[in-house]
């Protein structure tokens, strides 16, 4: 399979063929950043997640389906980790998975956008991912594969993750806008 199979142009950019792709699990990340005390960035992310990615004939009707293990939810602190998972904010004894089902993809200019419904704690909400086509090429074992970035904010506490503290200097330790960066590999055909 070349890269010649494995990307077109459509709508005027260059986007992938048309056909089933599934997450790399381990090539692929899902990170959030959210300010803590104001200052600085906390970054972690989801160690395990899976889901597929349709392409369509036409870009505009493709779609997208991801579940994230809430579990594998991590930051490199184990006591921040537990507090995450904890009922304050993810619950992942009641909650164990968050889930991205998109519900239409568009073109502006030359950027897509991938519109969606994002659901942590039973909550839906709807998400627009910015994506941006990285690019397709083959492994050494012929499998094709695809290449996406994608990010977008959200407001924890639409998720009902409303726990916070307030500082005796002002403000709060945990910022309520959560920012998402997703780099997803996925396989084609698998």
């Amino acid at each position: 399979m070349s890269t010649d199979t494995l990307t077109r142009t459509a709508a005027g950019t260059t986007v992938p063929a048309p056909g089933t792709y599934t997450i790399d699990n381990s090539h692929s990340s899902a990170s959030f950043q959210v300010r803590h005390l104001g200052l600085s960035k906390v970054r972690g992310g989801f160690e395990s997640f899976s889901g597929t990615v349709e392409v369509a004939e036409d870009p505009a009707q493709s779609s997208v389906e991801v579940t994230l293990d809430a579990a594998s939810f991590t930051t490199g602190n184990e006591d921040r980790d537990g507090h995450v998972k904890s009922p304050d904010f993810l619950d992942v004894e009641t909650y164990p998975a968050l889930t991205y089902r998109s519900t239409g993809v568009r073109q502006v200019g030359d950027e897509w956008k991938v519109d969606g419904e994002l659901t942590i704690r039973d909550v839906t909400r709807p998400v627009t991912l910015d994506v941006e086509f990285e690019g397709a090429g083959e492994d050494p074992w012929g499998n094709g594969r695809i290449a996406f970035a994608a990010s977008t904010e959200i407001d924890r506490e639409d998720f009902g993750m409303t726990w916070n503290q307030a500082l005796e200097t002002g403000g709060v330790l945990v910022g309520k806008t959560v920012k998402i960066s997703i780099d997803v590999q996925a396989v084609a055909g698998s």
